[in-house]
């Protein structure tokens, strides 16, 4: 039998400087990445939520639409009200087969008057920006932004590290996006990120990157940070991720992502798979997505079953770990509503044994979002 070709894998700009750092790479998304540097998950976790991490998420698709009416020309695909978009923010979105399930989720904002600039999940990017470009055809131009690297910086001393490079940030709050000068270059800043943190995504240019990277990370208060801490920082954020959490199957009600679709937009019933999603607004879903604390045993990682007091299986997890802040297992979880409120026992089927757990409320750990000018 041949021999299978291993899978040849792209690299991000900052490849080199993750090797110099002594990152364990891995393959994710079709790139090599970092999935952890010489301090290891947990204290990368909570370095981030106690001062500043430093993330390479230049594996996710970056890209302009440009057209006449790119805002709402973008409403033919996804649930949001970007017609009513303000100069400078952003917002959550999610792009839609005609059935309601999830393509993706995504960030699109309005960094300056150049159409609308758009974020999406690096393992989804292609068939993103390919649906969006046959949906959208003769309205939109789709221009990916191929030569610009992608760099988040998280945690609670993030905004006082950017500002001191680029002071314009200091009075932006959470979603709020702009074209700025920093670095000595151009950038497309936006106050956002998938950690539960106050922090920043800054979009630069590729030739850049790595010379930003290191003068963010000569400041004590900044050390890198790897996918393992990206992925459990996020799950004590109650964030969900897709291909995990999120698939074609599920739709925004099941995943409790209901904010995403706008009033205006339920009522106009206009946007791909209005007809389920309107209907389980109205009538509710066979099965939600519900946070789930384990009282006792390991965590159950996704894919474990999960069982009503009875033992009867009713749902599974679709993300799951250990909480370096709370030091315990922490799991989502699809399963009926009528076992969704917080509070209600549970058991998780770890290794074949039942091991109780709870639902309990999302976030896992607070949010620390700033919404105020000035906070």
């Amino acid at each position: 039998m041949a021999e299978t070709a291993p899978e040849v894998l792209k690299t991000t700009p900052l490849t080199a400087a993750h090797q110099a750092l002594g990152a364990r790479m891995v393959p994710f998304a079709g790139y090599s990445m970092p999935v952890q540097y010489v301090d290891g998950v947990m204290k990368e976790h909570l370095w981030t939520r106690e001062h500043a991490g430093l993330f390479d998420v230049s594996h996710m698709g970056q890209a302009r639409l440009r057209g006449v009416s790119p805002l709402s020309a973008f409403e033919d695909v996804v649930p949001g009200d970007f017609i009513g978009l303000k100069p400078g923010r952003q917002k959550y979105s999610l792009l839609l087969n005609k059935k309601g399930g999830i393509i993706d989720d995504l960030m699109a904002g309005r960094p300056d008057d150049d159409g609308l600039f758009v974020v999406v999940n690096g393992a989804c990017k292609d068939n993103d920006f390919r649906v969006i470009d046959n949906e959208l055809a003769g309205q939109v131009e789709v221009v990916r932004l191929e030569d610009r690297a992608l760099m988040a910086l998280q945690g609670p001393e993030a905004a006082a590290v950017l500002a001191a490079h680029v002071p314009d940030v200091a009075d932006m709050v959470f979603m709020d996006i702009r074209s700025l000068s920093g670095f000595g270059c151009d950038l497309i800043v936006s106050r956002s990120g998938y950690t539960g943190e106050d922090g920043f995504e800054i979009s630069a240019p590729a030739s850049e990157a790595e010379r930003i990277w290191n003068l963010l990370l000569s400041d004590v208060r900044v050390r890198p940070i790897g996918l393992g801490a990206r992925d459990s920082l996020r799950l004590e954020a109650g964030l969900p991720l897709y291909g995990h959490d999120l698939d074609e199957t599920v739709s925004p009600v099941e995943a409790g992502l209901t904010f995403a679709i706008n009033k205006n937009r339920r009522e106009q019933r206009d946007f791909p798979g209005a007809a389920r999603i309107v209907k389980e607004l109205a009538e509710g879903p066979s099965r939600v997505k519900v946070c789930l604390r384990v009282l006792e045993g390991a965590p159950a990682r996704e894919g474990a079953q999960v069982a009503d007091g009875a033992g009867a299986i009713v749902g599974v997890v679709t993300s799951g770990g250990h909480s370096p802040c709370l030091k315990v297992g922490i799991a989502l979880a699809f399963v009926p509503p009528a076992l969704s409120a917080p509070g209600t026992r549970l058991q998780v089927i770890v290794r074949g044994k039942p091991q109780a757990c709870e639902v309990t409320t999302s976030p896992f750990v607070p949010h620390h979002y700033v919404r105020k000018r000035g906070a």
